[in-house]
């Protein structure tokens, strides 16, 4: 029988596109309207808890958070687990493991702390540590994210992907990153798929994946699509006393339906 992490390492064989979840109502629904396998953004899931985004969310309601999207959906979850939650590679794996025992099938771990990219060589170890529990590692590099540009750029991107894959990486995520001939370039240079962050007004997936991208994620972009639809229609509730901002919502009874769907 096929294990869910093997199903997962498949859909990297073509194009994966994945809708970042922050719930367990957002992952049901997502994967509802069709989705393979769901993601989970750390920044979503760290507003819901009332924290910001960038290794402020608590390890336990993290883990919580994740395990409740897994009995959620029957399709593979994947955690965005930022640097780990931990310091050090053992912690690393220990964090991971806990991950691992929640059911997820793989984790995005960064390589940047407090706005700065940590050594290549830590990162590394940390993506060894990573991927020795078993688990598919997403191994995240910021050099482009932190405002990196040019050569320099691209050959310091490729060297921490090559770092990162000899050290049990599955694929590489590169956000920050949308230019078409530049993502051709690093694709064929580097010897995993390659994950992007997807942006409104950027290149479509038919285009990504022509550049031998392999993963696309949209990160946090949902998420916030749905708060500002909550401010919105609180604003209008509150400054004219109109509540015409309550239609076109989701049926109450297709929500409740939805958890008996099976």
């Amino acid at each position: 029988m096929t294990s869910p992490l093997d199903v997962f390492a498949a859909l990297h064989d073509d194009l994966l596109v994945l809708p970042n979840a922050w719930d367990a109502a957002s992952a049901r629904l997502f994967e509802r309207a069709g989705a393979p396998a769901v993601a989970t953004s750390s920044s979503a899931v760290s507003w819901v808890h009332g924290v910001p985004d960038g290794n402020h969310l608590d390890a336990d309601l993290a883990l919580a958070a994740a395990a409740r999207v897994v009995a959620a959906v029957r399709v593979p979850v994947t955690a965005d687990i930022e640097s780990g939650y931990a310091d050090g590679p053992e912690q690393v794996a220990a964090s991971v493991r806990r991950f691992a025992d929640a059911g997820v099938v793989g984790i995005n771990l960064e390589d940047a702390r407090d706005g700065a990219l940590v050594e290549e060589g830590r990162a590394a170890e940390a993506v060894a540590a990573a991927a020795g529990t078993g688990l598919w590692v997403n191994a995240r590099t910021d050099v482009y994210l932190l405002g990196g540009t040019g050569e320099e750029a691209f050959a310091e991107t490729v060297s921490r992907a090559a770092a990162y894959v000899a050290a049990g990486a599955g694929s590489v995520f590169v956000p920050g990153l949308l230019d078409l001939a530049v993502l051709a370039r690093l694709t064929a240079a580097i010897a995993a798929p390659v994950n992007v962050l997807a942006a409104a007004g950027g290149p479509t997936a038919a285009q990504l994946r022509a550049a031998g991208v392999r993963r696309i994620s949209v990160g946090n972009d949902v998420a916030s699509l749905a708060y500002a639809t909550a401010v919105a229609s609180a604003r209008d509730i509150l400054e004219h006393g109109r509540f015409d901002s309550l239609a076109g919502g989701l049926d109450f009874g297709d929500m409740q339906t939805l958890w008996h769907a099976g």
